[in-house]
């Protein structure tokens, strides 16, 4: 049985390879750290060269195995908090802290953040504007919801992450037929009035139930179309004058309230509507977004979220005060995209604004822009697009691909 000197310490559960950052100032802040992670990814690039101990597990699915897992770890280490770097163990890393008692969201706090459905209710109780939607329980009110909502509609998993999952709906017998296969799954989902438009997402930083940052970016196709249909995933930082900016941050505030998030980060989504032009909720969630959408965010800002995440758990920690470092207001831009080469080559991409995407997946292309105006980061945008549809764009089926990266 293990006893260490004890420091503060950390164990972060993942099933992906990232957070990088947040591991390393967990590491320079002087505090143990632990990782818990799947064996399929034994030989990813974890920096290993800072964490103390790595622990391999088959399946972090399987939460009766972990929660035995980490408690029998327990038994030789103080573990004075436990984060999940990736969506899927959110939930996962509530029931541990629930269970060993450990501070942080449980359960019922990280599904607020996870249910889909949940978080529209409450976000609809807060008076902030959702798109139409009725949970998949009784059938009576289902079918009111299908008599006073026009189609299309979209079928969405409660559960899963960003755009994974789901169907478009486009006519009552497609709904009963998709709900018959579904069988006792059913529950699992909602339905939704499809809206089409132009999506925006907000990331955070909370301090004591304050946004102490916010970047606001706006997607070029939305990650519903790329997530199904393939082409270039693609987003941008917006200027704080912008209208929609401004609306969106005040909403952005009453979400995270509304939601219960007291200190963290998070990455909430938006649509603003072709029809009526108003701004609906879609989804948050309490985690750094996904497809480098950090690395766009320091392009632009010099805020690592990841790192500023891992400051603001060690300074809770130890009962010290987080303050957020100098925050530069630039702009830039991410494209990427499932290449049709294993390691696309991306030299001909070589105007002065270009940066390097981190720790870019085999069979992606991608790459960032920045500068200090938002009319040149679009202007790139625009020509690498469609650059990036002839050199590298393929498809691939959507389920295989759930954990590239490429949806935010």
């Amino acid at each position: 049985m293990m006893n260490t000197p004890h420091k503060e310490t950390i164990l972060f559960v993942s099933s992906t390879c990232k957070g990088e950052p947040m591991l390393r100032v967990a590491n320079e802040l002087n505090c143990y750290v632990l990782l818990l992670t799947e064996e399929k990814l034994r030989d990813d690039p974890f920096p290993f060269d800072i964490i103390n101990e790595a622990f391999f597990t088959p399946d972090l699915a399987k939460y009766k195995d972990v929660i035995h897992t980490v408690a029998y770890l327990c038994r030789g280490r103080k573990i004075d908090r436990i984060i999940a770097l990736d969506e899927f163990e959110v939930e996962l890393v509530g029931m541990l802290r629930e269970h060993l008692r450990l501070p942080g969201m449980g359960v019922s706090a990280v599904r607020q953040f996870r249910d889909k459905l949940t978080m529209r209710e409450l976000a609809q109780n807060a008076g902030i504007l959702v798109p139409d939607f009725v949970g998949i329980k009784n059938y009576d009110r289902l079918r009111d919801y299908m008599a006073a909502v026009n189609l299309p509609w979209v079928l969405k998993p409660r559960m899963e992450a960003s755009a994974m999952g789901i169907e478009k709906i486009q006519s009552h017998d497609q709904l009963w037929r998709t709900l018959d296969k579904l069988g006792d799954l059913q529950s699992y989902y909602l339905l939704e009035k499809f809206v089409p438009g132009d999506v925006y997402h907000a990331d955070s930083i909370i301090v004591d139930g304050k946004a102490v940052f916010v970047s606001v970016q706006k997607y070029g196709a939305p990650p519903l179309q790329i997530y199904q249909g393939g082409g270039v995933f693609n987003t941008r930082v917006l200027p704080d004058k912008d209208k929609d900016v401004k609306t969106i941050k005040k909403m952005n505030d009453k979400i995270f309230k509304a939601l219960g998030m007291v200190n963290g980060v998070t990455h909430t989504e938006f649509i603003k509507a072709h029809e009526d032009g108003e701004i609906y909720f879609l989804e948050s969630a309490a985690r750094v977004g996904g497809a480098n959408i950090s690395d766009l965010i320091e392009s632009a800002t010099d805020i690592n979220l990841w790192r500023e995440w891992g400051r603001l758990e060690i300074a809770m920690l130890r009962g010290e005060k987080y303050e957020l470092p100098p925050v530069r207001n630039d702009y830039a831009g991410l494209l990427m995209t499932l290449a049709r080469q294993e390691h696309p080559d991306l030299s001909a991409y070589n105007d002065p604004e270009v940066r390097h995407v981190p720790f870019l997946k085999k069979y992606h292309a991608g790459l960032m822009v920045a500068s200090e105006r938002y009319e040149r980061v679009e202007e790139l945008l625009t020509q690498y697009n469609e650059r990036f549809i002839h050199d590298f764009s393929t498809r691939a089926d959507p389920w295989g691909t759930q954990r590239t990266g490429v949806t935010g």
